[in-house]
């Protein structure tokens, strides 16, 4: 007879972890602290610290730094995958930014029915080359002209959107174990990529003026660290845009440690009068992604990645194992929209909107500690300390509203506590009736 003998951290975790399920202990209660659990059950404290780590892989609870271990909300509406409702219960969905226009669906049919009369159909059901062809990168290199980004169009390769342009980068210049330097609460799908890829990403403090350079120094003394993300314009979750200064500091730092720059303007179109992009200070190390599909659709899938010359054959090679080429309807129809003065016009129109649907977030949430760029279209909310974001994204889930928690941004191991507030999904009138429902849930708490 073979005897199993279960770990003791094990079976104390599986306990707690059984009445976390039950409801027994309900979200939002503190656990004792490491210590106060070691004395309550006769372990010692480097147990108690594998029972709550444990429980924290199981995601039934989170540490916070300075407060404490509190048991999560299980639900499903935080978290990097967050449960969606289905529309008939939905009042606004402002965990997911998709901006749309009334119009859009007649401009589509006008452009459909000129590419079905014009030219040669069967050349859009060939395989496009990687990169995408000639004429369609011409066609993106020039319109990036206005973004400060004068390149040949060898240099422009279309990708399927801006994740799968991120993707594409960062397969080409980190291998598995590698560092890359993001700020601390970072776009979500560098943190996706991460793991799929066993990058290792860490963290650099930011704040709501801009990311810290002298953070990204200290870092790139202490350890080798192959690239260094970065969101100049419209930093997303926080709304900052770097000022000069702050581009020549992180391009004189990339250029003392030799860092390749991985520069995300995906957003850049709603600030244009932003500073250079860092392409512009440091062309020969900054890769450059953008996309179509904010200013558009985001059902367009339409992206680019501007690479230096010596990593063109590198990042050509990665976009053929991943998808070869973007299909030739897309790249069609972006070309038209680009040379036709639609994507300009459609782009003043996303920076009015924006910049309406801002002023009303801020006039509901002005009280609340609100961060956010006038240009922007979200917002990120810090909470008081007696509201859990998981709690709170529960609550106005059953109110219909969806909202996206801190967790999803944070690179660190702790997230803050606070909520990032989506705004260019919704009409006008449930955009504000949503943030009055949030308000009031704050307010009342």
């Amino acid at each position: 007879m073979v005897t199993v003998r279960v770990e003791r951290f094990r079976s104390i975790a599986d306990e707690i972890a059984t009445a976390i399920r039950a409801g027994t202990v309900p979200a939002g209660t503190r656990l004792p602290t490491h210590r106060d659990l070691a004395r309550e059950r006769g372990i010692a404290l480097a147990t108690a610290t594998k029972v709550y780590r444990e429980l924290a892989a199981a995601g039934l609870v989170v540490g916070e730094a300075g407060r404490g271990t509190y048991v999560r909300d299980i639900s499903g509406f935080g978290g990097t995958d967050p449960r969606r409702l289905p529309a008939g219960a939905r009042l606004a969905d402002l965990s997911f930014n998709q901006p749309l226009a009334p119009d859009q669906s007649d401009q589509l049919r006008h452009a459909l029915r000129e590419l079905a009369t014009e030219g040669d159909l069967g050349a859009l059901l060939s395989q496009q080359p990687p990169g995408g062809r000639g004429a369609d990168r011409a066609a993106v290199a020039t319109y990036l002209l206005d973004r400060g980004i004068d390149v040949p169009p060898a240099q422009v390769l279309l990708t399927g959107g801006a994740q799968h342009a991120l993707d594409t980068v960062l397969s080409s210049i980190a291998s598995p174990g590698e560092v890359v330097a993001v700020d601390a609460l970072t776009y979500p799908g560098v943190k996706l990529l991460a793991g799929i890829r066993r990058i290792e990403l860490a963290p650099l403090p930011c704040g709501p003026v801009g990311s810290d350079p002298d953070g990204l120094e200290a870092l790139c003394r202490e350890r080798p660290v192959s690239a260094i993300y970065v969101m100049p314009d419209l930093h997303n979750p926080l709304g900052f845009t770097l000022d000069t200064a702050a581009r020549n500091r992180i391009v004189e730092i990339a250029r003392r440690y030799d860092c390749v720059l991985v520069e995300d303007g995906t957003y850049s179109f709603l600030v244009p009068d932003a500073p250079p992009p860092l392409h512009a200070l440091a062309p020969e190390r900054t890769f450059y992604i953008g996309s179509l599909s904010k200013n558009l659709s985001t059902g367009l899938r339409a992206g680019h990645i501007v690479a230096p010359r010596q990593h063109l054959s590198t990042v050509t090679r990665a976009l053929r194992a991943s998808s070869w080429g973007v299909p030739g309807i897309v790249t069609a129809l972006t070309t038209r929209w680009l040379g036709d003065g639609t994507v300009a016009r459609m782009e003043r129109t996303r920076r009015e909107d924006a910049r309406r649907r801002q002023a009303i977030a801020r006039r509901e949430l002005a009280d609340l500690g609100l961060m956010s760029h006038p240009g922007s279209y979200w917002g990120w909310l810090p909470l008081p300390d007696e509201l859990r974001s998981d709690i709170v994204a529960h609550r106005l889930a059953e109110n219909g509203i969806l909202v996206s928690t801190a967790e999803v941004f944070a690179a660190t191991r702790h997230a803050p506590n606070a909520i990032r507030l989506a705004l260019a999904t919704p009409d006008i009138d449930v955009l504000t009736a949503a943030l009055r429902q949030i308000r009031e849930a704050v307010r009342l708490a």
